[in-house]
């Protein structure tokens, strides 16, 4: 089996490889590394990197297995982890210059849940400077380009993550989403991401325990790897608060499902964002597949009316809580977008962020009764396709002027407001080739119902299988 065959066997397969003996760790481990020499410096994607470690882990993992040790659900798969979670020993940056020779004396749990299952640290990931905008850029790593385009952006801010994914330099890998970090760099890489309910996968250190709109989640390429990485971190911690109590292991029931009759929500604007045509165009292509699975689709959306004030309230809230007190110390090595979204966290009173927590308890009532009529919302990811790589953040769309560097993310925070889980899955690719991303939305906390009707949608279209150029 070639070196290229290896890397982009699915993770489920090359788990079942390993434990079959048909193929040691040591040549997956060896393969992949492979791969990251050759491509990674014409994309930028993995930044801090670990090859006599990963090999030793390797052959202590193959040493292992020979003994008869037992192993777990991730055994023996390369993984790098995204660079603003804290890894033991490993530098973690956040892709700022205050934390540049940082090395954390501990890991994050979702590290720890990783390396308990068998996965074998390789190094880190790319992300913008505090995981800030669905641009991966940075004045400590610099760019990471699209491997589709190298002139484009990968999205973010686990754009790294996503791009090494793509590029076959590792099967899994981890990321977090606040308002699209997940699912935007999956959906311009041809990848998978899912943005699970808070507390499904449970978050150590954290800042605020209680806190419902950051998560962290598994991308890989297809959804089968995602819900076999799922299965391995998710399941509670009482470390946080706001934990799903239910075990991880109900993520390796089989993904298949007849979809006769179940009901879909189908919207390219929920109501009026703009979007850029080429993503509309290329997902409406699409809707008879979900019509030749039995679903019945139906024009209609929920009213996100007070999404956008209740997320821009939370996310300017929990930058103070994170950053405020650096703002005042290392202003002058913080970039522009941090400053002014910490400084917004500052000026907020009390009363104002009680009333975005009504809008968004209102919010979340409206959707979850709306959700009782259809099992899913069918939306675009992105409302554009990849940009280019030297512009920081979307500013117009559809002559349409976007006010703050978030705004044209909406399609995707304006999701993460309401709690319910969100995948981004392979759509398919606009004229110039570049990959688009559908996102498929469930009702509360059911990600396994999720997972199954991106499978059926993933093994009806195999848009997965398009590999970048770069890697052939």
């Amino acid at each position: 089996m070639s070196n290229s065959e290896i890397c982009f066997k699915t993770a489920t397969e090359l788990t079942r490889l390993i434990r079959a003996k048909e193929l040691s760790v040591a040549e997956v481990m060896s393969a992949h590394l492979d791969q990251i020499y050759r491509i990674n410096p014409k994309v930028n994607a993995i930044v801090t990197y670990l090859p006599e470690q990963a090999m030793e882990g390797a052959r202590a993992a193959d040493a292992a297995i020979a003994s008869g040790s037992e192993p777990g659900p991730l055994f023996g798969l390369p993984i790098a982890h995204k660079d603003l979670v804290e890894t033991k020993g490993i530098r973690t940056t956040f892709g700022s210059r205050i934390y540049k020779d940082n090395i954390p004396a501990h890991d994050a749990l979702i590290v720890q849940r990783l390396k308990n299952a068998g996965a074998i640290t390789i190094g880190k990931t790319n992300t913008p400077e505090f995981g800030a905008g669905s641009q991966t850029f940075n004045e400590v790593f610099g760019e990471t380009v699209n491997p589709y385009d190298l002139g484009r952006t990968c999205g973010g801010s686990s754009g790294g993550a996503a791009v090494a994914l793509a590029c076959g330099m590792i099967p899994i890998a981890d990321g977090s989403d606040l308002g699209g970090s997940l699912r935007n760099p999956a959906n311009f890489c041809n990848v998978v991401g899912f943005r699970t309910a808070p507390g499904r996968v449970p978050k150590w250190p954290a800042a605020v325990g209680w806190a419902p709109f950051s998560v962290q989640g598994p991308m890989a390429r297809t959804v089968q790897d995602v819900a076999l990485m799922l299965s391995a971190i998710a399941g509670p911690d009482p470390r946080f608060p706001i934990s799903i109590a239910e075990p991880g292991d109900i993520f390796t029931n089989s993904l298949d499902r007849d979809f006769k009759g179940i009901k879909i929500a189908w919207s390219m604007d929920l109501g009026g964002l703009p979007v850029d045509t080429r993503i509309v165009d290329t997902i409406e292509k699409q809707r008879g597949v979900f019509e030749s699975l039995g679903c019945v689709l139906e024009e209609k959306f929920p009213d996100f009316s007070e999404a956008d004030e209740a997320f821009k309230v939370w996310r300017a809230w929990l930058f103070d809580i994170q950053y405020g007190e650096l703002l005042k110390t290392h202003r002058d090595l913080m970039k522009d977008t941090v400053i002014w979204n910490t400084e917004e966290g500052g000026k907020l009173s009390g009363p104002q962020i009680g009333r975005a927590e009504l809008k968004r308890t209102a919010l979340y009532h409206r959707f979850r009764e709306f959700m009782e009529a259809y099992e899913y919302l069918i939306l675009p990811v992105s409302q554009v396709p990849p940009f280019d790589i030297k512009q920081q953040y979307i500013t117009e769309i559809n002559g349409i002027k976007m006010d703050t560097y978030l705004d044209w993310m909406r399609s995707c925070y304006y999701i993460s407001v309401t709690g319910h889980p969100a995948i981004s899955v392979p759509c398919g690719f606009t004229p110039e080739g570049l990959p688009v991303g559908i996102q498929i939305v469930g009702r509360h906390q059911s990600e396994f119902s999720v997972l199954q009707l991106a499978y059926a949608f993933e093994q009806a279209t195999e848009f997965w299988k398009l590999r970048p150029a770069i890697v052939e």
